[in-house]
């Protein structure tokens, strides 16, 4: 069951298609519509498995990255931080999905995407924003899409940084690049994969071995650990952008969400103070927190962008944890490149080749180009904190704080935003932190690439 769920995460958080608006001609209903009574999904999950989910989806590239994000802020400030992008990220999350469930109530539809859930929004909000309706799917998709493509670079680098270590002991030294070409047959074979119920199995098999790995890891960590007073507890400010950026892709998971609210049992358990989101997201910020302390304590100045790459090279316990991070990312792969390939295929390709003889060729050739692609950018830019802070910073300042901020000044449009329409202030401010996230997150990690290769 839990595979199953898994595979219906990913398809739903994905294909704006699947969920459309009734006709505006069809007369709506006077009686009282609520979407969760409505919503048929053949595996439902309960309370506890979503929770179950919601922590999953936080182990991977994301935690092992924190260390190094604590050095980008110090240790103080990377405690305070993580809590607030945590609380951040949380409250974005509940607009999101309130503004969607107020969306479908109105259109009287079970479930809307994302970028359904945005174009609609934007036709019913002021005249002023209207106008940007028609390119509200294609925008919300192209972030999507741009965000996945970044998690698939960054498993490349992960898992060939990571084989090189222990190629480099029991085979040969090679250029990192050299791993990536290596590994660009089994990634084209893995992603060309249709029917992800084959990949089911390995993908659970995948999230026991992480959380096994991260049990060995901590064993590194908490052994011998400097005094606190070796590290800084404020970092230089022009560093905080990376840190910023890193932690945002650490936490924020908008499309997962969505789709385990969307495929709850009880959905109206999913908020509230004592939610499954808000269960979740404590949890997760304590264990990112916690990993990023412990991690820079632990190696200082010296943080990697995985911290798998700092512990000894030669053990036979280091080199098992790298072994089991590198399968299970890789693993991971097909599952995360699904998402764009589904995207770009089943909504904006299918059409035009649905009445061909090779529309099968067709969409294996789109699922090799995008691995091509991910592999490229791999190839070019083989850094992997600073991949992981470039796409948190552009791709979810925007789809986790700006978009749902704008959603829902929409969706209350006109008399709804409250005494001194302080909720329309909220969002406004809320629109221009996603901004300046995105602006300086972004000009920081381009920029430090740049510098990265001088």
């Amino acid at each position: 069951k839990t595979e199953d769920v898994d595979l219906q995460m990913i398809s739903n958080s994905t294909s704006p298609t699947k969920t459309a608006a009734p006709p505006e001609s069809e007369p709506l209903s006077s009686e009282p519509y609520d979407p969760h009574e409505h919503r048929s999904q053949p595996h439902p999950t309960t309370n506890f498995e979503t929770l179950v989910h919601i922590l999953k989806g936080s182990l991977g590239t994301g935690i092992l990255a924190m260390p190094q994000a604590f050095f980008n802020s110090g240790y103080i400030n990377g405690i305070i931080s993580t809590i607030l992008i945590g609380v951040l990220c949380t409250y974005c999350l509940h607009v999101l999905v309130q503004a969607q469930y107020a969306l479908c109530k109105r259109r009287r539809v079970p479930i809307l995407s994302y970028p359904i859930s945005m174009k609609i929004a934007l036709e019913e909000g002021p005249p002023s924003l209207r106008w940007l309706a028609p390119a509200a799917i294609v925008i919300v998709d192209g972030f999507m899409i741009l965000y996945q493509l970044g998690i698939c670079v960054c498993y490349i680098v992960f898992v060939a940084e990571n084989i090189k270590q222990l190629a480099d002991y029991y085979w040969i030294e090679l250029d990192v690049k050299i791993h990536m070409i290596i590994l660009l047959v089994p990634l084209i074979a893995i992603n060309c994969i249709r029917n992800l119920k084959v990949l089911a199995p390995f993908s659970t098999l995948a999230n026991i071995m992480t959380f096994v790995g991260i049990g060995m890891l901590l064993a590194y960590v908490l052994d011998d650990i400097p005094p606190i007073e070796a590290r800084s507890a404020f970092a230089p400010i022009q560093f905080y952008p990376l840190y910023f950026g890193t932690t945002l892709f650490a936490l924020e998971a908008v499309g997962v969400i969505i789709a385990l609210e969307n495929n709850m049992k009880t959905p109206k358990s999913f908020g509230g103070y004592f939610g499954v989101l808000n269960i979740g997201m404590i949890v997760i910020v304590i264990l990112y927190a916690g990993m990023g302390f412990l991690g820079y304590l632990k190696y200082g100045s010296e943080c990697d962008g995985s911290i798998t790459l700092n512990i000894p090279k030669y053990e036979i316990m280091s080199q098992a944890i790298r072994t089991i991070f590198a399968l299970a990312i890789f693993i991971s792969y097909g599952l995360q490149c699904y998402v764009p390939v589904d995207i770009i295929w089943n909504v904006y390709l299918v059409k035009k080749y649905e009445h061909s003889n090779h529309k099968l060729l067709y969409e294996f050739l789109v699922r090799i180009v995008v691995v091509i692609i991910t592999f490229l950018l791999a190839v070019a830019i083989p850094r992997l904190g600073l991949f992981i802070s470039l796409f948190g910073a552009f791709c979810l300042s925007a789809l986790g704080i700006a978009f749902p901020a704008i959603m829902e000044i929409c969706v209350l449009w006109p008399n709804g935003y409250g005494v001194g329409r302080y909720i329309f202030w909220k969002n406004i401010l809320l629109i221009l932190f996603g901004i300046v996230g995105l602006v300086a997150g972004t000009y920081t990690s381009l920029r430090d690439i740049i510098l990265s290769f001088s």
